[in-house]
């Protein structure tokens, strides 16, 4: 069995694991140190222990720890009989290690790490065997327990201070990690060094709180074991495989939280590498910590502290280095003081926030404090005591103190920070914090000497638009369709807002369709469920930001007053006049630009796209080692011989390029390019790396739809030109919202997207670590649909195509793209279901299922193999009696249909003995009283989502299944949205609002921001109904596994994954299309995952998303599930024509209105 979590396997992916946790430490004011700290500390760990879990076996923890002084007295005397004597105390370093039990490879270990520290010039004094007791661990744990040393080394001739000491021993941990994954060794993997410091040792491991004390009661229950802090943590995995390593605390912190960016904060990292230079490191030194991060599929807090701890190593303080990687929310916070504002728009320009919910406990082993992120969705409390213990944890009570003993109580607040300095004894609070770090330098002269902004940058000359009779032709090269100028740019040019849609998608995934597909279909975005929070873009805009910086960034170790030499943009996006001013660049106060053409010869096919992609990459290279500090990627020389490289294949390429060649951050990107014109394009370029973008075709097409009168009346060029930019950037932020990300520093290069349809070569050539469930097309085939719509536009047509295609995207066109649910297949199911003619149903089936030509799902793609086993009689087969008890109907809200059509719905599945839905709009009670007849209108299944809407305790008791709504497939990472004319005075009554208002669900339960925080409204929802299951709706997602796997772990009855096509009432049409994967791979990976995890048989499986015949209902149940929703094919059923208008409030047949 190995240690750690397992290989990636099937859909399980490691690296997709979450964790949330209890955190907190115990500090006296004065510094003193006693035995009393850690036995305080242990005490409140183990009135944390609901905030860890446990998994398969209740004596085998997540992870438990704790992060102490070096206890000099206690080391001074159990090391006298081993053969070794300890100078004074700051004077020596102290490690644990996790070794394996093989001696072999415990020798070689033990002999590089001693050959090793006397390289470096320092003293290796002995090594000591741990003691522990695991008569208490369970079977998993066990399997797995590393044996465990802790080694000393003394000061080197060399070593003047603690501080260059501490420095030493990072270098030598460094250059071990590197050396023992390098050497031939069994169980390598075994090693790892919890911490090695001459100030802090760290007891962790694979336990409870509870075990924690007892496997370590040798040390920890010793009475000259003394510090004055101790921190403390308990650890929620999403998993249950054995992780020792990844129990906190790590070497300067403990998190709980989520770091939603990490990709891109790798990423960034691995490409400052090359800048790195420090006086206070010897020579040679900076390049043995490389890389800095060891493990990049290691934990968000494992990367974390490794960036950290080389900040802090290299001479900032704790505090310092906090306020650069999780910054409070400055941008838009107009109370804040200048100095401070300086301070953080200095650091912008070399450190993107790490971003996500987020409450730190942090040390250097001098100091100690904890921070919160911006939004502060991780709770923090702390108080002080008359004696001087100041105490900090997730929540009050950790430690039982009488209320007359405390002098003062508080709690952190979003951004805030506080540190207990124990030199001077007393707590230094946020201001005086941040005030002494932002004054330590002139940030603000560094900033307006060095930093400019767009509109600062010399004035260029106004930019010649194209022959506009040509429009036409450039917006076929470029794959543009009718359906843009209806759906997505006219509703933007016109009201300054994404597009709205309904009904969901039943399209063909961009792989599976016959129609050529811009690159950036087959891209899905990632969205928060459950073990971090969505951020909500319209309530808490004050803490998001749309800044963005182009240009090189300094070394980010030694930043000097140049590192501020940076272009300020208010936005990403750039008009053309404005990207005229970034071309002409030609050194101007140091910036300097080149333009690369992103296209390639029509004539030479994916061999030439494949050559100018490599030209482009060198060309690159070689500008930025002439000085260039901005690229731009261009487009316009798209005419009848060069066709355009999809511009973000030419964007997420280089970018990777120059991550790995080490010259990333010399650079800025922007992409002046035709193919963007909606938010999901511009999401993915900033996702992959572009600092700017010019959608200088959209802007055409704008003024076109102007000179045609298809905008509203008052609509002027610089209005619709405004709104369009307006609107996009609020579709940016909502969907970085999804994700929990606030600023578009953080998003750019994180890549928080899954693809479908793209195989291993293309992904790890130009979309390097982007997570592809599914292989499919690679270059090949993204030129063959570029050749498409070039030759549709340049080809035997001499004067050019004469309209542009329909699209059918959005709505059915007899020459579009395919829909599932077209006048053919709704018909049959209609006539087939009014006439109770099973003939005709086959036929509807039958035309469902044959997607041999038009192939437009996964499931289509599988076929049975029948004959493989012996056939089951059919009396041993469950009747259709009990298979119908299996079947829901999906969370169809009341308001968003009609009254008639959601009691109908209820009525029908309570005569079958199935279950229907409310949806998140609450329930009439008159429906929870039997009709005469017997019929009941009475919903068994009732939901609860973020809104709260009509959910009281009369509800609740109601339900024979209560159901939190973690996602929806149309829109997951937002909240439901009913507008304001559908808001009738008897909706407003059942939901208890106001008629006329528009209601949107916040993104996020605002009492659920963590695994933990789920787990306790599933507990209050069991006290409510002891007798109702207890659901928990995810949507597909890669990783949706491990998610489920924490569902259980939290005591769920049910957990249910919705495909990315279900319908819904309202939805934004870039969620409707763009966000969430089919309910094909998020239910195989959860059945795997709990599978993996020993958790399957504690939960039923659900799924449901555009399920329409009994084959995808076989399908479903072959890769795992138990129960099954249907949504779209019961309206159809009802009455229901697929408009796709039910937002608009105008259903042609009354069920949506």
């Amino acid at each position: 069995m190995n240690i750690g979590l397992p290989p990636k396997q099937g859909l399980y992916d490691p690296q997709y694991e979450h964790d949330s946790c209890g955190v907190g430490f115990l500090v006296h004011l004065k510094g003193r140190r006693s035995h009393k700290i850690v036995r305080d500390a242990i005490t409140a760990l183990n009135n944390l222990r609901h905030r860890g879990a446990c998994g398969c076996e209740v004596n085998t923890g997540d992870g438990a720890g704790v992060l102490i002084q070096i206890p000099h007295e206690f080391f001074s005397e159990i090391v006298r009989p081993l053969g070794f004597k300890l100078p004074e105390r700051g004077k020596y370093g102290v490690g644990t290690l996790f070794l394996p039990r093989n001696g072999n490879s415990q020798a070689h270990g033990k002999g590089l790490l001693e050959n090793i520290v006397a390289e470096e010039g320092q003293t290796f004094l002995g090594w000591r065997h741990l003691p522990t007791d695991n008569h208490s661990l369970g079977a998993s744990s066990l399997a797995v327990e590393p044996d465990m040393e802790q080694t000393f080394v003394a000061w080197g001739p060399n070593i003047t201070d603690p501080d260059q000491f501490e420095r030493k021993l990072y270098v030598i941990r460094k250059r071990f990690e590197t050396a023992i994954q390098a050497a031939h060794v069994d169980d390598k993997h075994y090693f790892y060094f919890p911490s090695l410091s001459c100030y802090t040792l760290v007891y962790k491991g694979m336990l409870t709180p509870g075990q924690l004390d007892e496997y370590f009661a040798n040390d920890l229950q010793d009475k000259r074991l003394a510090s004055a802090f101790c921190m403390f943590h308990s650890r929620f995995s999403t998993n249950t495989f054995p992780s020792w390593e990844l129990a906190h605390p790590y070497r300067v912190i403990s998190h709980n939280g989520e770091i939603n960016t990490k990709r891109g904060n790798i990423n960034w990292m691995r490409a400052r590498e090359t800048l790195l230079k420090s006086s206070l490191f010897e020579p040679g030194d900076i390049e043995k910590l490389l890389p800095i991060i060891q493990n990049e599929d290691g934990s968000d807090t494992m990367v974390l502290d490794n960036v950290l701890e080389l900040l802090i190593k290299a001479g900032r303080s704790p505090a310092h280095a906090m306020m650069m990687i999780i910054p409070e929310a400055w941008e838009n916070h107009e109370t804040m003081s200048q100095e401070k504002k300086d301070f953080y728009a200095y650091h912008a320009c070399f450190m993107e926030p790490w971003d996500g919910p987020a409450s730190v406990a942090f040390t250097d082993g001098k100091t100690i404090g904890a921070t919160l992120d911006r939004n502060g969705l991780r709770p923090s409390r702390y108080w002080v005591t008359k004696d001087d213990l100041v105490i900090m944890a997730s929540e009050v009570g950790v430690l039982d103190i009488p209320p007359e003993e405390i002098v003062m109580k508080g709690r952190l607040e979003p951004g805030r920070m506080f540190l207990i300095n124990m030199e001077e004894g007393r707590i230094v609070g946020d201001a005086e914090l941040k005030h002494s770090l932002a004054s330590a330098h002139p940030y603000g002269e560094w900033l307006r000497r060095h930093m400019v902004k767009l509109e600062e940058l010399p004035s260029a000359p106004h930019v010649p638009q194209p022959d506009h009779a040509t429009l036409l032709t450039r917006q076929t090269a470029f794959g543009y369709t009718l359906e843009d100028y209806k759906y997505i740019l006219g509703p933007m040019a016109n009201d300054g807002l994404w597009a709205i849609g309904s009904m969901g998608t039943d399209t063909p995934l961009a792989v599976l369709s016959d129609l050529p597909q811009p690159l950036y279909n087959y891209f899905k975005q990632l969205f928060a469920q459950v073990s971090n929070p969505p951020l909500d873009p319209i309530r808490e805009e004050l803490v998001t930001s749309v800044l963005a910086n182009l240009g090189a960034e300094d070394n980010l170790l030694e930043p000097g007053p140049k590192a501020a030499a940076r272009i300020r943009l208010p936005s990403p996006i750039v008009d053309n006049d404005e990207l005229a001013r970034l071309k002409q660049l030609g050194g101007w106060r140091g910036f300097k630009s080149a333009t690369l053409p992103i296209v390639f010869p029509a004539a030479e096919g994916a061999e030439g796209m494949e050559r100018a992609l490599k030209e482009i990459f060198a060309a690159a290279s070689q500008a930025i080692a002439e000085g260039a500090s901005i690229l731009i990627l261009s487009d316009r020389g798209v005419n009848r011989t060069h066709a355009p490289i999809p511009s973000l294949l030419a964007c997420a390429g280089l970018h990777h390029h120059l991550v790995r060649e080490g010259s990333r951050t010399k650079v800025g990107l922007v992409v002046e390019t035709g193919d963007a014109r909606e938010v999901h394009h511009f999401c993915l370029l900033l996702g992959y790396g572009a600092g700017a973008i010019n959608p200088y075709v959209a802007f055409e097409t704008l003024d076109d739809m102007l000179r045609q009168g298809q905008l509203n009346e008052g609509i002027t060029r610089e209005k619709a030109h405004h709104h369009y930019v307006k609107a996009i950037i609020k579709g940016v932020v909502k969907t970085m919202s999804k994700m929990g990300i606030s600023t578009i520093q953080s998003y750019r290069g994180a890549q928080i997207f899954e693809a479908i349809g793209l195989n291993e070569e293309f992904i790890g050539n130009y979309f390097s670590k982007t997570a592809s469930q599914i292989s499919g097309i690679g270059l090949k085939e993204i030129a063959r649909d570029t050749l498409f719509n070039h030759h549709r536009a340049y080809g035997i047509r001499i004067a050019g195509p004469k309209q542009l295609p329909v699209g059918g995207q959005y709505q059915w066109r007899r020459d579009g793209e395919y829909h599932l649910f077209n006048p053919e297949t709704v018909y049959r199911l209609q006539h087939a279901t009014r006439s109770g003619r099973y003939d005709i149903f086959k036929s509807y089936t039958q035309r469902v299922n044959d997607q041999s030509e038009r192939l437009c799902t996964l499931r289509a793609l599988f076929e049975f193999k029948f004959g493989q086993r012996p056939p089951v009689p059919l009396e041993e087969v469950e009747p259709v009696e009990a298979i119908v008890k299996r079947f829901c109907t999906g969370a169809m809200s009341y308001g968003s249909i009609s009254a008639e059509a959601h009691e109908t719905l209820a009525i029908a599945m309570n005569r079958l003995g199935g279950w229907s839905n409310t949806g998140e709009g609450g329930e009439d009670p008159r429906r929870y009283v039997p009709d005469p007849n017997g019929d009941s209108r009475r919903s068994r299944i009732k939901q609860v989502a973020s809104g709260r809407f009509g959910v009281t305790s009369e509800y609740c008791v109601s339900a024979d299944e209560l159901q939190i709504k973690m996602a929806q497939g149309a829109k997951p990472g937002e909240g439901g949205e009913l507008p304001g004319k559908k808001v009738y005075p008897w909706i407003a009554k059942v939901r208890y609002t106001t008629p006329g208002v528009g209601l949107i669900s916040p993104p996020p339960h605002h009492d659920i921001y963590s695994i933990e925080d789920l787990a306790q409204l599933i507990f209050d929802l069991k006290n409510s109904n002891p007798l109702a299951r207890i659901a928990v709706k995810l949507v597909s997602e890669v990783g949706v596994g491990v998610i489920a796997a924490g569902v259980a772990k939290a005591h769920a009855d049910v957990v249910l994954i919705s495909g990315h096509d279900g319908g819904t009432g309202a939805s934004p049409l870039t969620s409707i299309k763009h966000a969430g994967t089919p309910w094909e791979l998020g239910l195989a990976e959860t059945q795997q995952t709990l599978v993996l995890n020993k958790l399957r048989d504690r939960i039923i499986v659900q799924t449901d998303g555009q399920l329409k015949t009994g084959r995808d209902v076989v399908i479903a149940t072959l890769l795992g599930a138990e129960e099954y929703g249907f949504a779209t094919a019961a309206l159809v059923v009802l009455g229901c024509i697929m408009m796709r208008v039910c937002h608009q409030d105008t259903c042609p047949v009354g069920i949506a209105t």
